[in-house]
């Protein structure tokens, strides 16, 4: 399969899970039960998660044509298991937070995330300072998104 054709299906996929978790949303950030909740003094303006997620996405795509294209069939198994896994709990953590308001069950999910995700982070470190950057926001993103989801339990 080629490069570029990788790169598609791995878009379609990262921005499909973004748009299926938002279907079982609800009103999301802008619920009565969510405004009512102390949140964390660093919790980021609306807007900044949509600009994150779609930058996370985007280079995530990248990252994974990438690491695709260069690793064994045994090590590939692997790396797409771990794929699978971090796309199902992307797509659970809105339903789990916003539509259930399970926000200590929604902790457990994107904790789980966070490995596998950490999982990426050594794989592209190993591969290569491109991918070592490529995979670098989502992981970022998801130590401040954990320290939200854990601030709500906590405080709540």
């Amino acid at each position: 399969m080629s490069y570029w054709i990788k790169i598609i299906i791995f878009l379609a996929l990262n921005f499909g899970a973004l748009v299926i978790g938002s279907f079982f949303t609800g009103p999301g950030a802008s619920s009565e039960w969510y405004q009512s909740l102390n949140k964390a003094p660093w919790t980021p303006p609306g807007f900044v998660f949509g600009l994150a997620w779609f930058t996370i996405m985007l280079c995530f795509s990248f990252f994974m044509a990438n690491i695709t294209e260069e690793k064994q069939a045994l090590a590939l198994n692997t790396i797409l298991i771990a794929y699978a896994l971090q796309w199902l709990f992307n797509v659970i953590w809105n339903p789990l937070f916003f539509k259930l308001q399970l926000p200590a069950l929604a902790l457990i999910d994107i904790s789980l995330l966070f490995l596998a995700v950490t999982y990426f982070v050594f794989i592209g470190f190993k591969h290569s300072i491109v991918n070592a950057l490529l995979i670098l926001p989502y992981f970022l993103w998801l130590v401040i998104a954990v320290s939200l989801n854990a601030f709500i339990v906590l405080m709540n």
